[in-house]
């Protein structure tokens, strides 16, 4: 038998039984794992792939997880049966050319390859893919398969874009219009004002805003307010119109029976803007010793009622204002430095109106706007007068501007003595204002006229502190506001 004997044969069987039977357990071995493979590449958040690549580095998918049910809404043979890279087919033109550099460079680099493109599948929605994997090679250092994983993430990339646009509308915002809330102005001074109004609102950080009188800083500790979003009331707080032996009642409220005429509880401000914000102006002429209690409220969120024995708690955002130098201040010993640094965390600095000059036109026309009624025609101002406009100094800043517009809205062109502003040869602003009755119809409206006119002029006396006016003109607050909205002031 060709030379073998039979036990030769008999081995030679036997050997042959121990390779097939070692064979199927390697065989059944690597189909488990190829099952196991495919399980877990079925239940990967993506789609894993196996490209065979031909001499010209062509892809061809030969093995796709089930993720592409999820990722493109199809069965993983729609891509395995039709024997191409249909990848190519699905992404988005202006991508395709970017994905092939990639691949083509990393595999010639012997690197993993990381992608980002667009695809469209047959339903032509739009899809980002997060595309990365690796080249294997022979021994001989010939590319043979691509192996990967693609990942849906156009859910972040439309966050992204969301996000894009929101910056963009919010620097369209910034850099295109004039107006943000009430404040008007497109100088770069006040541009970088609204930018630091958009992160003072995003943020719980006090703020001290900086300024001479007249700039409009209320309208800014305001207007952060209300777009920080916050549903709690704004209580604004002239510091220096609270008599120095009431501040710490005004501030921290009171018990009946505290001290004489405490015939009531009363509730401070720092109770009052619980879960606000609290807008201090003029906070410079605070008291060293209410300093004291102020810092410890603001470090604590607790303060105690003049006459009360357990504390009481309010949670607050401070914004302040003031038209001194705080740091010089300090260094008089009229402000304690520790107080000074929880006030300066973020400073905003308004400028005033004679640095802003180009603002003068947007100004005018809006304080005009105001005087005249939604929808009425602005007349232009004559050339004189907006020479004089650009010459004066403003000392009173954007509230003297607005005086001043209504002065001329009111009795027209005449001399502005108090500001220092000449345009015309008139006589004194009584002579003009009894001169504007000549053309009222009644009675009552040249009264009107007058009235108006001894108003802004009681007004200007007082610095615009209502308070003050109203007690100046002998009227109560009611009275005083009342008058205040009947002649638009």
């Amino acid at each position: 038998m060709n030379g073998f004997t039979y036990e030769e044969l008999q081995a030679q069987c036997a050997e042959l039984t121990r390779q097939l039977v070692e064979y199927e357990t390697v065989k059944r071995d690597l189909q488990a794992s190829q099952r196991q493979l495919t399980r877990l590449f079925n239940n990967l958040p993506g789609m894993a792939y196996r490209c065979s690549l031909d001499k010209d580095l062509n892809p061809t998918l030969e093995f796709v997880s089930k993720g592409c049910i999820e990722l493109f809404g199809v069965a993983p043979e729609y891509f395995t049966d039709q024997q191409n890279n249909v990848m190519e087919t699905m992404a988005h033109p202006d991508d395709l050319a970017a994905m092939r550099r990639e691949e083509d460079a990393a595999i010639m680099g012997k690197r993993p390859y990381k992608m980002l493109y667009r695809v469209i599948p047959d339903d032509n929605s739009l899809k980002w893919i997060w595309d990365q994997g690796e080249c294997v090679y022979d021994d001989d250092g010939t590319p043979l398969y691509l192996e990967g994983i693609m990942i849906d993430i156009s859910a972040q990339k439309m966050r992204e874009f969301e996000l894009m646009q929101e910056n963009q509308k919010l620097q369209g915002t910034l850099e295109d219009r004039y107006k943000f809330g009430s404040i008007i102005g497109k100088d770069p001074g006040m541009r970088e004002v609204f930018k630091l109004i958009v992160k003072a609102s995003k943020s719980c950080a006090n703020v001290i805003i900086l300024g001479e009188t007249g700039t409009g800083k209320d309208l800014v500790a305001q207007t952060i307010h209300e777009q920080s979003g916050s549903s709690g009331p704004y209580v604004a707080v002239n510091c220096g119109a609270i008599p120095a032996n009431l501040m710490e009642s005004e501030f921290f409220g009171h018990k009946r029976g505290a001290f004489s005429g405490a015939t009531s509880d009363r509730k401070g401000y720092l109770a009052a803007a619980d879960g606000g914000t609290l807008f201090l102006d003029e906070i410079g002429e605070i008291d060293l010793s209410l300093q004291v209690k102020l810092l410890r409220a603001l470090e604590s969120k607790l303060f105690t009622p003049v006459g009360a024995s357990q504390p009481q708690t309010s949670n607050f955002r401070l914004i302040a204002a003031t038209n001194r130098d705080l740091g010089q201040m300090v260094k008089e010993g009229r402000m304690r430095s520790d107080f000074y640094f929880r006030l300066h965390v973020l400073p905003i600095r308004v400028p005033p109106l004679r640095d802003r000059l180009e603002d003068l036109p947007l100004l005018c026309a809006e304080f005009m706007s105001r005087y005249l009624g939604e929808g009425a025609p602005v007349p232009n101002i004559p050339g004189k007068i907006r020479a004089a406009f650009d010459a004066h100094n403003w000392p009173g800043n954007v509230r003297e501007l607005q005086n001043v517009l209504e002065r001329y809205m009111t009795f027209g062109e005449m001399v502005f003595s108090d500001f220092g502003i000449e345009t015309t040869d008139g006589g004194h602003d009584m002579d003009a204002a009894l001169a504007a009755t000549e053309s009222c119809a009644t009675l009552d409206e040249a009264m009107d006229v007058v009235e108006r006119h001894i108003m802004l002029k009681a007004l200007e006396r007082n610095q615009w502190r209502k308070g003050q006016t109203a007690a100046d003109l002998g009227l109560n607050m009611r009275t005083m506001q009342r008058k205040l909205k009947k002649h638009g002031i």
